[in-house]
């Protein structure tokens, strides 16, 4: 287990140690879990303004989590998942490794928040430390109770915690384990471990579709490339035509001949943070029998260098048939998603959404604050979108696709070419990527929050898993 597991008692704690979530005016409701002279600290605290008091006891420790009495939006709600992720440092401070979240008179999506940032804060990734310390969970178990609350939602929220930590998992695998066969080894494993089917294309089947953009880009590679098609179709679904999920699995990227720096390599085992958030959101759908039928599809390979690889120059047949020159090896991502884009007609599906790690361009953009977004899909689903952005602060920011941004990918000796000028380049990439859909669709480009060099709360070093919290609020509330 990589993470904090989140269960429900319908029982207020009567000993151990316990994080009591209340507010300002609601104090009186602490009296039947405190004695009189610990509802006293409690009542000074709040009237000094203290966020947090704590009280030690014989048999654990009691924390007073004293919340401003808000109503609930979107920032409210990530406020208390940033002060669910602070409470960690103070639980292994007092070496906890249980601990009980009860809240007896605040709303139930208050107290999930708070839970929510507290376990996904209690993630490790210590697979390859040697020292067993650092392998450890700094928490096992949080147990939520308060009046409202539910067994479902709890159960609901491990298993959305349980997908984000495995995407975590595949992002911040290193690529000497983590190839092409080795990933789509893991995804088989999830479906199996999640509840959702898999099957695997091999490099024999690739080529036979001639999957030319997935080919071109695994030329040079030592690993064959893999065609994941990940499926949940539940009895009841209640989508007529499927919602697709695509994911770019480059699970290195040198840059191939077009090589990057070696600042730009070091990251770079993050590239299949999209197929990565694919296969999170197809575990949270499946584990959670969400009634949608869903569809991931995901291209695997890395780019890699040698006499073999793919020129700059070199012109290459798609999976529809459109020819391209490749003028920058390095704009590889796109190359696999549009023959997975065009796969997905074959579906005729309801919406199709990409992600992947796509552009520097959308990290000069916005940083790691924000996602770059794109797409076909109609208003009323992009506003739905944003939406689910803002409730899991995995927020969006469109940019257009004028046409005046496809002048860009004119070539003199193909179709198109896999590069445009070097200003706005997330949007020219979208642009390439159009091409290759006929359907509504969303582009999404998580270059900037995917991966990160610090800490920020709840979101850890390294790999994020962003992406799976995003579509699953997605779908679940508007479908």
């Amino acid at each position: 287990m990589n993470h904090s597991t989140l269960t429900y008692s319908p029982d207020a704690p009567t000993s151990g140690s316990c994080i009591f979530l209340i507010e300002k005016n609601g104090l009186d409701a602490l009296q039947p879990f405190l004695s009189e002279t610990e509802l006293t600290i409690a009542r000074d605290a709040a009237e000094k303004g203290l966020q947090v008091a704590c009280l030690p006891r014989i048999d654990g420790i009691v924390w007073l989590r004293i919340l401003k009495n808000r109503t609930v939006d979107a920032d409210y709600l990530e406020d208390l998942r940033q002060k669910g992720s602070k409470m960690l440092p103070l639980l292994k401070q007092y070496k906890v490794k249980n601990i009980a979240v009860h809240a007896p008179q605040v709303e139930a999506a208050k107290a999930y928040a708070f839970a929510e940032g507290l376990a996904l804060t209690a993630y490790v990734f210590g697979k390859y430390f040697t020292d067993a310390s650092k392998k450890e969970l700094p928490l096992d178990s949080i147990t939520v109770s308060g009046p409202g609350y539910s067994a479902e939602s709890i159960d609901e929220l491990n298993g959305l915690v349980s997908a984000v930590c495995f995407a975590r998992d595949m992002v911040n695998e290193p690529q000497i384990f983590l190839n092409s066969v080795q990933f789509a080894k893991e995804i088989e494993q999830a479906g199996e471990r999640f509840g959702f089917s898999v099957d695997l294309l091999e490099k024999e089947k690739i080529e036979s579709l001639k999957m030319g953009g997935l080919l071109a880009v695994n030329k040079a590679s030592a690993f064959p490339p893999r065609f994941a098609i990940l499926e949940w179709k539940p009895e009841q679904a209640k989508n007529t035509a499927p919602i697709i999920l695509v994911g770019k699995g480059v699970v290195y990227d040198t840059g191939g001949l077009s090589l990057k720096s070696p600042e730009g390599m070091e990251l770079m085992k993050c590239d299949m943070g999209g197929a990565a958030a694919v296969v999170g959101a197809m575990a949270a759908l499946s584990v959670n029998k969400l009634p949608l039928h869903v569809i991931g599809l995901i291209p695997i390979t890395d780019n890699a260098v040698n006499e073999r690889a793919v020129a700059p120059g070199d012109i290459i047949t798609m999976y529809s048939g459109t020819t391209v020159e490749v003028v920058n090896t390095d704009a590889e991502g796109r190359l696999i998603l549009a023959d997975a884009l065009h796969y997905a007609k074959k579906y005729k599906p309801e919406l199709v959404i990409d992600l992947a790690t796509l552009t520097g361009a959308a990290v000069r953009a916005l940083g790691n604050q924000a996602i770059c977004y794109m797409g076909t899909a109609d208003k009323e689903i992009k506003s739905q979108f944003e939406q689910a952005g803002m409730d899991t602060y995995e927020r969006l920011v469109e940019f257009p696709l004028f046409r005046e941004y496809g002048e860009e990918l004119k070539s003199n000796t193909a179709d198109l070419k896999n590069l445009g000028s070097g200003n706005a380049g997330m949007i020219t990439a979208a642009k390439f990527l159009e091409h290759f859909t006929d359907y509504p669709w969303l582009h999404l480009d998580i270059a900037g929050v995917a991966f990160l060099r610090q800490a920020k709360t709840y979101r850890p070093k390294e790999g994020t898993g962003v992406g799976v919290r995003l579509l699953y609020h997605f779908l679940k509330n508007n479908y």
